[in-house]
């Protein structure tokens, strides 16, 4: 039998959706929490796709993807005010 898990120590996609209340409750929302999941995020995306032995453009293209999609999130209010709307 696997040794139970306590729920503090259990991922994101592992946690059921009524003990997800008290899962975030347990997370350290300080900055300087925050700032070490950022890092930790980054060293995880870096050592899977761009720190490889074998690379290919999987990376580099989601960054790219990534900032494709944010900068027109940030201009979308600009954007949707220069659409061509039939009036009839």
């Amino acid at each position: 039998l696997p040794a139970a898990v306590l729920l503090k120590d259990t991922k994101l996609m592992d946690v059921k959706l009524g003990q997800l209340g008290t899962w975030l409750a347990m997370r350290d929302f300080t900055p300087g929490g925050i700032l070490g999941a950022v890092r930790r995020g980054y060293n995880r995306y870096y050592n899977k796709y761009i720190n490889v032995r074998k690379g290919g453009l999987g990376g580099v293209s989601m960054v790219l993807a990534g900032y494709v999609v944010l900068s027109y999130i940030w201009s979308y209010s600009h954007v949707k005010h220069d659409r061509r709307r039939k009036y009839h």
